[in-house]
């Protein structure tokens, strides 16, 4: 997701479009796809363990879904193929790439695409939802928000939620450096390993190559002369929450009942929140053992 910059004083604007047919649309979506993994390189399990969590949680075939930072809206487009009969709300500030995500899956059921920003306190009215959601999402968005903002956004969703609702975030988050200097920099070898492996020597396009690619595109200058408008430049600025422990703490000051890692990989994690449930915390299905040998009985 793009850099967020101070919210604008400019008022706002109808949605700009873009003059581009589908099959352009996708091809700049899979050039997203593509320079996300030059620094995510485990991007596809991340989102897959993402979707196992929404389906596992809901226990119904048609979960409502929130998407916040959705960019182009690729969790949401992968999300539709595991779970059609799902509801995907994606959210995101920019208007290039809302217009994108638009015009490269507006056919696509289940998947509605909401422009606002989530430093605005009125950011949930557009959302438009019948229902409480089964589950937020978020994939390497949310870091982008100062502190006190993280907390804000963090304590809407818990409203947005049902009893038991999910959260899940996946980002890089970084651990404590000063109470743990050495597994911090384990966390950074473990991706930086990772992203040798699969890129080897060469690299495809990157983020500002895409950025800078995008922005020159005719087709896009409605959308382009809008976010120029509001201020934004697509450019990576300092990341405000960076790390675990301060969406941790965000996310317990918001009411979760729970909050945990459900998936890791150095820094890249999966970030979940449970809302509190009535009925108190689920039961396992069948007792647990680590080879799935079955439980001896007395």
């Amino acid at each position: 997701m793009p850099s967020t910059p101070s919210v604008p004083s400019v008022p706002a604007a109808p949605a700009a479009g873009i003059s581009a047919d589908r099959p352009t649309a996708l091809h700049w979506v899979e050039r997203w796809d593509r320079q996300q993994e030059e620094f995510l390189p485990e991007r596809d399990a991340l989102f897959d363990a993402l979707i196992d969590v929404v389906e596992e949680s809901a226990g119904r075939p048609d979960p409502l879904v929130v998407d916040l930072g959705c960019g182009l809206g690729s969790i949401g487009a992968r999300l539709l193929r595991r779970l059609p009969d799902a509801t995907v709300v994606s959210v995101d500030a920019d208007p290039l790439l809302i217009a994108l995500g638009r015009a490269a899956y507006g056919d696509l059921p289940g998947l509605r695409f909401v422009r606002a920003d989530l430093r605005r306190p009125d950011w949930v009215e557009g959302l438009g939802l019948d229902r409480p959601a089964d589950a937020v999402v978020s994939g390497t968005a949310l870091h982008w928000l100062d502190p006190s903002v993280l907390t804000s956004v963090y304590t809407a969703t818990a409203e947005l939620l049902r009893p038991g609702g999910v959260l899940v975030n996946c980002d890089e988050l970084e651990r404590d450096q000063d109470a743990a200097p050495v597994l911090g920099r384990l966390d950074r070898a473990l991706l930086t390993q990772e992203k040798a492996r699969r890129l080897g020597a060469g690299h495809g396009e990157g983020w500002y190559d895409w950025w800078e690619r995008v922005l020159a595109e005719p087709a896009f200058a409605p959308a382009v002369a809008e976010r120029n408008r509001l201020g934004y430049d697509g450019e990576h600025h300092s990341d405000l929450s960076p790390g675990i422990d301060v969406h941790r703490t965000a996310l317990r000051e918001a009411g979760f009942a729970e909050v945990g890692t459900l998936w890791q990989r150095g820094e890249v994690q999966l970030l979940c929140a449970v809302t509190a449930s009535p009925d108190g915390p689920a039961t396992p299905t069948r007792p647990h053992t680590h080879n799935n040998a079955p439980v001896q009985r007395p």
